[in-house]
């Protein structure tokens, strides 16, 4: 919750995050602290892969102790089942026998990541966390229509003849190639739940 003392934390948590369903992929590795609530996680991943955290999102991955596939994120009328990520700790989910989830941001154009724990580590001193350290590619630009809609806008990034008055709305300055772990800034979680206004509403 916004407001509370940060955890002291010992370990950290590296993941390899790849947005599915594109080729050359486009991944990135990070390390977390071991404390982080899942949407402390996803506030990272959304910094990380260079998304605005403009829609909603939703974790989905094996709870370790009942093995039921849970959701993780935001109830809502078509999933009132789902758990409230600021209230789950990562770290009773995830763990080397238990390292995969799924996780989907905006339900419309439906951009699926497949995430993997690859390590648990001590952390090293003088060293900020979260932090990423390697990375591919540049995210799609938002709201272009999932998958086909970024193919699409992609051969008209490289085909401008094939762009019409529709096309105004994009952005053709994006570099699909581009990504630099030194540009990566990560946001205080708690700071953006606060100015979200989310928590008041359940």
């Amino acid at each position: 919750m916004p407001g509370k003392k940060k955890k002291a934390f010992e370990n950290v948590y590296q993941f390899k995050i790849t947005l599915r369903d594109i080729r050359p992929p486009i991944w990135r590795r990070i390390q977390v602290p071991e404390t982080y609530s899942f949407w402390d996680f996803h506030v990272a991943i959304q910094d990380a892969m260079g998304w605005t955290d403009s829609h909603l999102h939703e974790f989905q991955m094996k709870d370790p102790k009942s093995h039921a596939e849970v959701e993780i994120g935001f109830p809502n009328e078509f999933a009132p089942g789902t758990l409230l990520g600021w209230e789950i700790a990562m770290a009773d989910f995830f763990a080397i026998n238990n390292p995969r989830a799924m996780y989907t941001y905006d339900f419309g154009d439906d951009w699926k990541h497949m995430i993997i724990l690859e390590k648990i580590l001590p952390k090293e001193p003088g060293i900020r966390y979260p932090r990423c350290i390697k990375g591919k590619r540049a995210c799609p630009p938002e709201d272009i229509g999932g998958v086909w809609g970024y193919e699409e806008y992609l051969e008209k990034l490289r085909n401008p003849d094939a762009r019409d008055e529709d096309d105004a709305y994009y952005d053709f300055d994006h570099d699909p190639e581009h990504f630099s772990c030194a540009e990566v800034v990560f946001d205080d979680p708690e700071e953006r739940l606060r100015l979200s206004g989310v928590v008041d509403s359940f």
